[in-house]
């Protein structure tokens, strides 16, 4: 097995910042990487509706640019406030 140089110092001082050995971070390291991959892969898909979709919410341009001002006065409004507090 070869390691970049790099990232076999970096881990060797984790090991020995964290009083382990290397062989047990890099154990804990490839358990972790095979656990997220097994958890991503049982991961149920998530369906996000889409406008124009036609079991989706129907907005228009208008209606999504009214929107996106509305938030961008409510988060200038609170900057005002913090600022005043």
């Amino acid at each position: 097995m070869r390691i970049d140089e790099t990232l076999l110092n970096e881990a060797k001082a984790y090991a020995a910042r964290n009083g382990r050995s290397l062989n047990s971070v890099m154990e804990d390291a490839l358990r972790q990487l095979m656990n997220r991959s097994t958890e991503v892969a049982e991961r149920p898909p998530i369906d996000l509706p889409l406008s124009g979709d036609a079991t989706g919410p129907k907005l228009a341009w208008a209606e999504i640019k009214e929107m996106m001002e509305f938030e961008d006065i409510e988060s200038v409004l609170g900057e005002v406030r913090h600022a005043d507090a």
